[in-house]
């Protein structure tokens, strides 16, 4: 299925639907990239399904169109959870399309999206955090670009940010502050206070940096001096990881999780983590507090072993 067979009032509702939310929701780039894509596939399924339609026709669906439409979606390879982000692109959609149309989309909004277990974060030890900042130093022979890639990854595990947020700070950043002001997904923005540390890490790298940080410009360099791609970073935690026997979810997003689940394990509240680390929703933080549960069991286990 594709956008060439949806009908034309329901693509430009679409195009519109994608507007609102990109102008007065300020979701982010790829979210409104995937539910497009996700809404797209729906209206072509149920295009092709019902016959072209007009725009009402959407917003008042019953179950069984639903359910053959998650069918076709899972006989395509589509796994659960991308289902149910699907789901939810589309009872958005509908809810938008049936408050300017006036009509009930109670059976639609009310249908249920498939069930998935959600995967827990997988946070290194606090050894393990500080080992993948000391060993990801010792992968580079070029000085400033060893204390590059300390200062990021120091970031990432001492002020919980994304590997997009580090790597979107520029030469202004610096000298870093007391705490960063960081935009986050969605345009969100919050406050991160900002360790020691990682104040002296970002000092280090600046001292050596051969290249000239504008106010305006990236804050993290690659060699050659333009903006430092991510994937960089990801190589030489790589590199560490396999060093140090550390699995391969030891990743630079692993040192976000790594920061808020060693906060609440020192007794942070889960409010004050949710807020630092920008999730929109609390469901989304207290996903730690079953990853602490969880480490909880495995101290007790090895300390009362079963006969």
């Amino acid at each position: 299925m594709t956008a060439a067979f949806i009908p034309p009032s329901q693509r430009d509702a679409l195009t519109r639907w994608l507007d609102h939310l990109r102008a007065l929701d300020g979701a982010a780039a790829h979210t409104i990239t995937a539910y497009g894509a996700d809404v797209a596939r729906f209206l072509g399924f149920m295009a092709d399904h019902r016959g072209p339609e007009g725009l009402r026709a959407i917003a008042t669906l019953d179950a069984t169109d639903l359910r053959a439409w998650m069918a076709w979606e899972r006989g395509r390879g589509l796994q659960a959870r991308s289902l149910a982000r699907a789901m939810s692109a589309v009872k958005g959609f509908v809810a938008w399309v049936a408050d300017r149309e006036g009509v009930d989309a109670t059976a639609t909004l009310s249908a249920r999206g498939p069930k998935f277990r959600r995967k827990l974060p997988r946070p290194l030890t606090v050894d393990g955090a500080r080992d993948m900042i000391d060993t990801v130093g010792d992968q580079s022979q070029t000085g400033w670009i060893a204390a590059r890639d300390m200062a990021v990854v120091t970031l990432l595990y001492g002020c919980g940010l994304r590997i997009s947020e580090a790597l979107g700070l520029t030469g202004a950043a610096h000298p870093l502050r007391d705490t960063l002001r960081i935009k986050g997904k969605g345009g969100k923005e919050r406050l991160v206070p900002v360790l020691p540390a990682a104040h002296e890490a970002v000092a280090r790298y600046v001292s050596l940096c051969p290249f000239n940080l504008a106010s305006d410009a990236p804050l993290f360099r690659g060699a050659r001096g333009g903006a430092l791609n991510p994937r960089l970073i990801a190589l030489v935690m790589e590199k560490a990881r396999l060093q140090l026997g550390l699995p391969a979810t030891a990743t630079p997003h692993a040192m976000r999780h790594s920061f808020a689940t060693h906060l609440l394990s020192a007794g942070g509240d889960l409010r004050a983590i949710q807020e630092l680390l920008g999730h929109a929703s609390l469901s989304t933080t207290q996903a730690y507090t079953a990853v602490d549960a969880a480490r909880l069991m495995e101290v007790y286990d090895k300390s009362h072993p079963r006969a």
